[in-house]
């Protein structure tokens, strides 16, 4: 009689054991699936991918915030995040107008030296968000200027470069610093930039091109002499601290960088 009632007890603790778990299990899912709004991660995802086909990349982006916002624990995050990195730089460099550009008329007279110094902007960014092939502009037409001002923040800790705009983040990059903590903290400004730099090597002259020059395609300087963002030869050492002291990128990175940021913007390194 003993064995019975402790057999019946053990299916009765085994029944009640497992609506237990499946109780949780379907609470779990329901969590992680809804947000504020009813919204799942897949029906964002799905609106995102329609958003997509009709070429409405600020819908797109609005889309992968609100998953990041929404589902930070989802292990999906970080391509997320790089999704939303990826569609800041193409608004930036496309002819769309976004909530933070302005529409410029050309003068008579302007070049685009001009006025990438009266917007504190680049010629580089001014040709590759109005798909100019060419530095000649006329006047009359009406083209795309980024006017606020970027910022970059390199934190040594995590070996990443952080582009900003108005407190946002544009994009976040992999990048290499200096080894035995020999890249410099603190608060600098870009003071040089540099097309196929060469690299003045101790002791040597080494042109741009060459498999040795450490510097890559761009140059960017801060005002610490000898000290800079770079591009790189070697793009396997980025995520170590590896380097004399410098920032270093992968060529494509730092190329985009270059073209972004004009002399004078902020740069900030944190350890």
């Amino acid at each position: 009689m003993n064995k019975k009632i402790l057999i019946i007890g053990g299916v009765v603790f085994l029944v009640v054991i497992l609506a237990v778990f499946f109780a949780l299990k379907k609470s779990k899912t329901s969590f992680t699936l809804e947000e504020s709004g009813g919204a799942s991660a897949q029906a964002l995802l799905n609106e995102a991918k329609n958003l997509q086909a009709k070429g409405d990349l600020q819908g797109v982006k609005v889309s992968y915030q609100r998953l990041v916002n929404d589902f930070p624990n989802s292990g999906d995050v970080t391509n997320w995040q790089k999704k939303i990195d990826d569609i800041n730089i193409k608004l930036l460099f496309s002819p769309a107008l976004t909530p933070k550009s302005v529409i410029y008329v050309i003068k008579p007279g302007d070049t685009l030296d001009k006025i990438s110094r009266e917007f504190k902007t680049t010629p580089e960014l001014i040709k590759k968000s109005n798909n100019l092939s060419s530095d000649i502009i006329h006047s009359g037409r009406k083209i795309k200027i980024w006017p606020l001002p970027f910022s970059i923040l390199v934190d040594k800790s995590q070996n990443i470069l952080i582009l900003k705009t108005d407190e946002e983040i544009i994009k976040t990059y992999t990048v290499a610093t200096g080894k035995d903590n020999s890249t410099p903290a603190g608060n600098f400004k870009i003071t040089s930039k540099l097309v196929n730099p060469t690299w003045f090597k101790t002791g040597a002259v080494i042109p741009p091109g060459s498999p040795e020059n450490v510097l890559g395609t761009r140059w960017m300087g801060i005002d610490k002499p000898s000290y800079g963002i770079h591009g790189t030869t070697e793009p396997q050492t980025l995520g170590s601290q590896v380097t004399q002291g410098c920032v270093r990128m992968s060529n494509p990175d730092a190329e985009e960088l270059y073209t972004i940021v004009p002399i004078g913007t902020e740069v900030v390194i944190v350890d």
